[in-house]
């Protein structure tokens, strides 16, 4: 007995150091970005094997080491009713194959254990999966053998003996659980990006160059009706895939490579000094054509007119090398398609089906551009958009959009749709019989245009990071909101700040623009009715508000050692969660006179229990032509009456 003991393990520790380890690492890099983003893994298998399928299943759906979001893999084994139902109906061939067309879904992860590789029902379950773009995976046995082969890849053990074989199975499903928890707690990118931290990605799609003219427009011609536009100054900037991808280059934490066709012409040539200048890699596949310029002409924030230059259309060169690399390589992809062929390129589509087989895809898609390919995470049509691919004319509310995203989501090879509305923000369908996940926007004033390259920037960081589709959307709804509020484009060529300059930074914005800066002022202290009257109203009468609160010391020095009640980080994260409010600064004087004369507000904005009296910083504000208003006053609400009332109530200690 003891010599058949070591020799069992004799013949482990011989199989155990021939194990694909790095096979096993590139499925649990695989595994970390397509679960979290929504996909699923079906692991099936028979006596022995059935039970590794279940274990691996179990550490997935609870956790393995560190704790971390559950992931849906099903055992199809475990379902006993369904398995007992289907050998009775169809044959014990059909047990697996059936849940396999049941479940799965396109870019799902099928996994087939087998000792033999040899058995009928996986064979057929492996059938089935590559049958409807699911990426199958074998574990088995001595190579060769039929399920390695009927497989897009496999991890055979080589050793005689079966239970040898079950045994290093057990430990395949721990590493390949750990490969799984080092990549979502770590960046998943190629091994020089490990080395930095950084992930790629890769945006392709169609470029234009965007042209921007503002200026001043105070009087009309005499030739015509027309405004005459002074003062003018001309800004350039990439366009279509070309601003999502300089967009995608301000996340921290991304590389990224923009797979496009740039004209050879003078417009190519600048597109491309800017996307370098923004840190872009291009790979560039046109071999010939001209390069679209589309120019706004802008005054006081809106756009008056806008033209687009005719061109001779690009024509695509063979798929570069560079290009299979990078995609090979993403965390995610992104498809900005805007109807002008790159994305109907058949070469550059097979290897976009293979990247979404490996990483979240996100493809923004456009009625006269190709449809999204096999295995796409997600689809963010905007409402037009949606209205126009599904040839529904309807109205544009919540309820019909929900409609056409159900229909989008069954006429494409896609996981989910997200239809954004705008203003309104979007909503999620995720299945023609799931609830809808309805992410509300807030109001936002400012110039649109890139917002949709923006969310779909978001949406696909977000994904190849980890996180679920429903926080994705959300989290590029509110990042477009955001690009929407601090000027759209215009912002690409303002240093961006998160410290406390950041609304003296938004408020010159919005003025070089034309728009109007409003202020308000006071210690917000134990924020009431009164309060949100007041910003509300401030907020109606230009384009940002941007409140001036006192300090902590400060408010002491005005209403006693007993106040502020709330202090005064918490009061500015309440404030600047109010749609109404822009930006928040805080200032530590008695009266704001030295933070009002760095913002210099047009319009600075008191409560109504101010009316008939001068109040102190009016010379200030009017010496730089501002004004000073007052805005009716919600009656009875007052925080020092707020806090004597519940004083009362709280009585004697």
């Amino acid at each position: 007995m003891p010599q058949l003991g070591r020799a069992h393990i004799q013949a482990l520790a011989v199989a155990l150091p021939l194990l694909d380890v790095a096979r096993l690492q590139a499925w649990g890099r695989l595994l970390a970005s397509r679960l979290p983003a929504g996909g699923r893994l079906l692991v099936a298998g028979n006596g022995g094997s059935a039970a590794e399928a279940q274990h691996l299943t179990s550490e997935l759906v609870g956790r393995f080491r560190a704790e971390r979001v559950p992931m849906s893999a099903i055992a199809l084994h475990a379902d006993s009713s369904s398995v007992t139902a289907i050998a009775n109906d169809y044959g014990a061939q059909e047990v697996f194959a059936r849940q396999v067309r049941a479940h799965g879904r396109p870019g799902d992860v099928l996994l087939l254990i087998s000792t033999s590789g040899a058995s009928p029902n996986v064979l057929a379950a492996a059938q089935a999966g590559r049958e409807l773009g699911l990426t199958v995976w074998a574990l088995t046995g001595p190579a060769p053998n039929p399920l390695a082969e009927a497989s897009d890849q496999a991890v055979c053990v080589d050793a005689e003996q079966t239970a040898t074989v079950q045994e290093c199975h057990l430990v395949v499903v721990h590493l390949l659980c750990a490969a799984i928890d080092a990549h979502l707690a770590g960046p998943a990118a190629s091994n020089d990006e490990q080395l930095d931290g950084m992930r790629r990605l890769v945006v392709v799609g169609d470029v234009l160059l965007d042209r921007d003219i503002t200026g001043t427009a105070d009087r009309l011609s005499p030739e015509a009706p027309v405004p005459v536009i002074a003062d003018t100054q001309a800004i350039d900037r990439p366009g279509g895939a070309g601003l999502a991808a300089v967009l995608a280059a301000r996340e921290p934490g991304w590389r990224v490579t923009l797979v496009c066709g740039l004209g050879q012409d003078t417009a190519g040539a600048r597109v491309r000094t800017l996307l370098d200048q923004a840190g872009v890699e291009v790979v560039d596949l046109a071999a010939a054509g001209t390069t679209p310029v589309k120019t706004r002409i802008r005054v006081a924030d809106r756009t008056l007119l806008r033209f687009d230059t005719a061109t001779t259309p690009l024509r695509l060169g063979p798929l570069a090398d560079i290009a299979r690399a990078r995609l090979d390589e993403a965390a995610a992809v992104l498809v900005c398609d805007y109807g002008r062929g790159i994305g109907a390129h058949d070469e550059l589509r097979q290897a976009l089906t293979d990247a979404a087989r490996r990483c979240p895809l996100v493809w923004d898609p456009h009625p006269k551009g190709a449809e999204p390919v096999l295995g796409t995470a997600l689809a963010v049509p905007n409402a037009d958009e949606a209205r126009a691919l599904t040839g529904d004319s309807g109205p544009r509310e919540l309820g019909d959009d929900v409609g056409r995203g159900v229909r989008l989501l069954a006429a494409w090879p896609v996981k989910q749709v997200a239809v954004t509305q705008g203003r309104n923000g979007a909503v999620l369908i995720a299945g023609p019989d799931s609830h809808p996940l309805v992410v509300p926007g807030r109001p936002a004033a400012g110039d649109t245009c890139g917002a949709g390259d923006q969310l779909a920037v978001t949406a696909a960081v977000m994904l190849g990071a980890g996180r679920l589709p429903s926080h994705a959307v959300a989290a590029a709804v509110e990042a477009a909101t955001s690009y929407v509020q601090a000027g759209g484009p215009a912002s690409l060529y303002v240093p961006q700040s998160d410290g406390p300059s950041a609304p003296l930074e938004l408020a010159a914005r919005v003025r070089a623009r034309g728009g109007k800066v409003v202020g308000a002022g006071g210690c917000f202290d134990l924020l009431h009715a009164g309060h949100l009257s007041l910003l509300h109203q401030a907020r109606r009468l230009g384009d940002v508000l941007v409140v001036c609160i006192n300090s902590d010391d400060s408010v002491r020095r005005l209403k006693g050692h007993d106040r502020p009640v709330v202090g005064e980080r918490e009061r500015a994260a309440l404030l600047e969660a109010l749609d109404c409010v822009d930006g928040v600064l805080v200032f530590g004087e008695e009266t704001p006179e030295k933070v009002l004369a760095e913002l210099r507000p047009d319009i600075w904005v008191k409560g109504g229990d101010y009316a008939g009296q001068r109040i102190t910083e009016a010379d200030l504000v009017e010496s730089w032509g501002g004004e000073v208003v007052v805005v009716p006053y919600l009656d009875g609400h007052s925080t020092t009456n707020r806090i004597d009332q519940l004083t009362q109530q709280a009585g004697p200690r």
